[in-house]
């Protein structure tokens, strides 16, 4: 996403002398700037609404309500700046974790609305590294019946938007992903360079 503010609020994040508090505060804020285009598509119905004046056509989100899914526990820093753009959304949660040794991800917890077949669904996760967590999130609600879904980062590597795109090669469902910045290179331990660091560590402290 190509914008001034976006760019001011990701340049701080970076600095490493940026503290928690403040960390939480501009990425909740970075959030809802990258959720405006993330919603662009969302699903709309026509309305008619009496003003104090005349009737006026509008529109209203269509039903089913959008799906949010913040990925345990970076992931949950995004939460609160999605569901400021979109209240009326359901919130799932997955919990996985990548193997920094072999660097794929599994799945811990899941919880999901029981049913989310032919939902919209935004997926929350801060950094698309080596692609593979997001990738196996995304297969994961594909394979619950989701039918689009848009992954909102704030930051991507080249490495893990090619593996992204080559984990989902045969769906045929739109995935698209919405970005502050595309970095460099990932490093060889499968970080994003430059980066900005561990963002679970940076928001909620090192654990």
């Amino acid at each position: 996403m190509d914008h001034p503010l976006v760019a001011h609020k990701l340049t701080i994040l970076r600095d490493e002398r940026t503290d928690s508090p403040t960390f939480r505060r501009l990425a909740d804020e970075l959030v809802t700037l990258l959720a405006y285009e993330a919603t662009r598509d969302v699903r709309i119905m026509n309305v008619s609404v009496e003003t104090p004046l005349a009737p006026a056509h509008g529109v209203r989100l269509a039903r089913p309500a959008p799906l949010v899914v913040p990925i345990l526990r970076a992931g949950l820093g995004m939460l609160d700046g999605m569901a400021r753009l979109l209240p009326t959304a359901e919130v799932g949660f997955l919990g996985m974790v990548r193997d920094e040794g072999t660097l794929t991800a599994t799945t811990y917890a899941t919880r999901l609305p029981e049913d989310i077949s032919g939902r919209q669904c935004y997926v929350l996760d801060p950094m698309l590294a080596t692609g593979g967590t997001l990738a196996a999130a995304i297969r994961l609600l594909l394979d619950r019946g989701c039918d689009n879904i848009t992954a909102l980062c704030l930051l991507a590597a080249p490495e893990g938007l090619t593996a992204l795109e080559d984990a989902l090669k045969d769906v045929t469902a739109p995935v698209r992903v919405v970005t502050a910045a595309v970095d460099e290179r990932l490093n060889e331990n499968g970080f994003i360079v430059p980066g900005l660091g561990d963002a679970g560590d940076r928001l909620y402290g090192v654990v």
